[in-house]
């Protein structure tokens, strides 16, 4: 009999699905893209009956284009996008709407937080900042906004929680994405803090059990079993973050090894062991040994997706052209005219703070800036000025962490989302200085997570065969004269941010004065 093994993972932007064999080949991969519904100023969600309708289709896809038997599917694993959470009733049944990570409508809270407990007493237990809008802060937003359908609340889940639950009837959440609950979760002890809880006047009720990455939480139950195609008794393992799982199926298993994610966020991470966390990043335990292993994340929280912007609202032509252009998508088209457009975009400058920013300015209010705009700008010109934006964006993260001394395997690695586009690896490249290569095996998130459940389930002895199936290709050098005009517009960058921090800040509150 053969042995199969599931991945599942959940981005901001979509869901997607692999099915791997025993010796870590990929045999199918499905791909669902769903809405990010923004109806409110610093508001960001999802539907939360989708993530379960598009995992039974992908499930079914994959299992289709693979042509297996899903009795010979012996292992799941799970990840999502982060901080993220669905809130369910005592039936399963999703409660409002579903917080993505962009998401920044808990601002009294946060306030609260800082001015009652403290930022250095939380940031002490957690290993991270308020600023990130973890899923607690925003579960005290529903108790105070909320309160009728607070008091339905069962469970609080992130989106990978909520799909194991609906797998396995059991609500649970891994080490990784436990961190993302933020405030009152130890990120050293792995545990919820119930003097914490107590003081923000949560229940530790409402919270799901807490277990490593590697561990099998249960088993495919069987209403799960058939709504998605698959059987009864699978293996379902607890799971992890989908920057870490992404950087797993990239290859990254050993400390020091550095990838960047170009996903609906820009993502940087770098595998390490020290728990004197960076507090510019964002921390997490890593899935490889992940009661000792961490990574320190630097986030833009719109890496990608600011090109899914320009297409979804800019690209009407683009988008129409994709059914004439065998193969073509718009954002190839798009990624053409960026092309043809000088170094530096001829003085256009854009800030990518379309959602607020994460690492390392930590600023709910910011939003996003198009400078120097001129006649002689095209489409082109904003298309890459916010490709070198988003690179500005996380090379600003990077020098954070190359300042603290933590150790950095190079080259670089680009994984997954819009580092497909050779431009767009070119210039990050010669902003960060460094080389950098291409992962060939671009399937990302969900290949990690069915490697973290061979690994539960003992088909892989260790995460020793993600490295070992890792292929790199199209190695960059960084062209020094490219950095240093890039350097001249980093700086330039920097000071425009600095220059309008504080009207980021008035424009939030005249915007939230006119919309109560």
């Amino acid at each position: 009999m053969h042995k199969y093994l599931l991945g599942i993972d959940y981005g901001t932007g979509g869901g997607k699905a692999t099915i791997i064999d025993e010796d870590a080949n990929i045999l199918a991969y499905a791909y669902r893209e769903y809405p990010i519904i923004t109806q409110k100023p610093g508001w960001s969600e999802h539907y939360p009956v989708l993530y379960w309708t598009i995992a039974c289709e992908i499930i079914k896809e994959c299992i289709k284009k693979a042509s297996i038997d899903p009795k010979e599917i012996v292992g799941i694993g799970t990840s999502s996008a982060l901080p993220s959470m669905v809130m369910i009733d005592s039936e399963g049944n999703p409660i409002n709407m579903a917080y993505n990570l962009m998401d920044r409508r808990a601002v009294k809270e946060v306030e609260w937080l800082k001015n009652n407990i403290g930022e250095d007493k939380l940031f002490e237990i957690s290993g991270n900042r308020l600023d990130d809008h973890p899923s607690l802060v925003n579960l005290m937003w529903e108790k105070s906004n909320r309160a009728q359908s607070f008091k339905k609340i069962y469970k609080a889940l992130t989106i990978d929680g909520f799909i194991r639950y609906k797998l396995t009837g059991r609500s649970t959440v891994n080490y990784a994405t436990a961190a993302f609950y933020g405030v009152a979760y130890d990120i050293r002890k792995k545990e919820f803090n119930k003097e914490i809880l107590n003081k923000i006047g949560l229940d530790i009720d409402i919270l799901p059990e807490v277990f490593a990455c590697e561990d099998i939480i249960g088993s495919v139950n069987k209403k799960g079993a058939e709504e998605t195609g698959l059987v009864e008794g699978i293996a379902v393992c607890a799971g992890a973050a989908d920057g870490p799982t992404g950087y797993v199926g990239g290859g990254a298993t050993e400390v020091g090894d550095i990838h960047i994610n170009l996903g609906t966020c820009g993502v940087m991470g770098v595998i390490h062991k020290d728990t004197n966390f960076l507090n510019n990043m964002v921390n997490c335990a890593y899935t490889i040994n992940s009661a000792d292993t961490y990574v320190a994340i630097g986030v833009t929280t719109c890496g990608g997706h600011t090109i899914r912007y320009l297409r979804d609202n800019f690209s009407g032509v683009e988008v129409a052209a994709e059914g004439l252009m065998n193969g073509i998508s718009a954002y190839d088209i798009i990624e053409m005219q960026a092309e043809r457009v000088p170094l530096g975009s001829e003085g256009l400058l854009a800030l990518p703070y379309l959602m607020g920013e994460r690492t390392p300015i930590w600023d709910v209010n910011a939003r996003g800036v198009v400078f120097g705009l001129s006649l002689n700008h095209t489409k082109g010109h904003l298309a890459r000025a916010m490709m070198e934006g988003v690179a500005y964006a996380l090379y600003d993260s990077f020098t954070f962490i190359v300042n603290s001394k933590i150790k950095i395997n190079y080259p670089i690695v680009m994984n997954e989302g819009g580092a497909k586009s050779k431009l767009w690896r070119r210039i990050i490249t010669d902003v960060f200085n460094i080389p950098t290569v291409f992962i060939k095996n671009r399937t990302g998130a969900p290949y990690g997570d069915a490697i973290l459940a061979g690994v539960a389930t003992k088909i892989f002895k260790d995460f020793g065969i993600a490295r070992d199936k890792a292929e790199y290709i199209d190695p960059m050098e960084p062209i020094e004269k490219n950095h240093d005009r890039y350097m001249e517009y980093f700086k330039i960058y920097k000071n425009l941010y600095n220059h309008v921090k504080q009207d980021f800040k008035d424009l939030a509150e005249l915007r939230n004065k006119f919309s109560q």
